[in-house]
């Protein structure tokens, strides 16, 4: 790869790094009024995009800078807290439905690096609330379990929802990426 391809592919990255930005800044929301705290955003969608464009690599690096930046600037509020179960929750979509895309793409491998991206996420967050959230928090263990049917649920609509587009707008949108 020549500097000049790396510059064009670092400045895409980029580019999608502040679409990812500008969604959660715009679009947040509660989903479930018991649980205010886990609020659906659409940032994940160029985050899910990159990856099947550049590779699970990539993603992963799309994932901690959009999660630094987030953190730090439209989600402040969550701090370090926020950050690290972002790039928890991000990254390991990322890793694991890039591998499996990287290999075959088309619209079947592509279904299945989502669905197993969201399972990975989803089973990665319940593991992370248990350890990372009561050491920022301070909830007991018990406390998170008492809301761990909401975290499952939350973290499957969210990564499925975000997953869902991205299949939709991946192929209008790889074009632009590849050139």
């Amino acid at each position: 790869m020549t500097s000049r391809n790396k510059t064009v592919k670092m400045a895409k990255m980029g580019m999608l790094v502040a679409i990812s930005v500008v969604l959660v800044y715009l679009v947040h929301f509660p989903i479930f009024p018991a649980a205010t705290f886990l609020e659906y955003d659409p940032a994940d969608i160029p985050i899910f995009i990159g990856t099947f464009a550049f590779g699970p690599m990539a993603g992963l690096l799309l994932a901690i800078v959009t999660a630094v930046i987030q953190g730090t600037t439209v989600s402040a509020i969550s701090g370090l807290y926020g950050i690290i179960m972002h790039i928890l929750a991000t990254g390991s979509f990322v890793l694991v439905a890039g591998m499996l895309y990287k290999g075959r793409k088309n619209k079947k491998e592509a279904v299945i690096a989502l669905c197993a991206g969201v399972i990975t996420m989803t089973v990665v967050m319940v593991i992370a609330n248990m350890i990372v959230t009561p050491l920022f928090t301070g909830w007991p263990l018990s406390a998170v379990m008492k809301v761990m049917p909401f975290i499952v649920l939350f973290n499957l609509i969210k990564a499925g929802v975000n997953s869902v587009i991205t299949f939709f707008l991946y192929k209008r949108i790889a074009g632009f990426l590849h050139k």
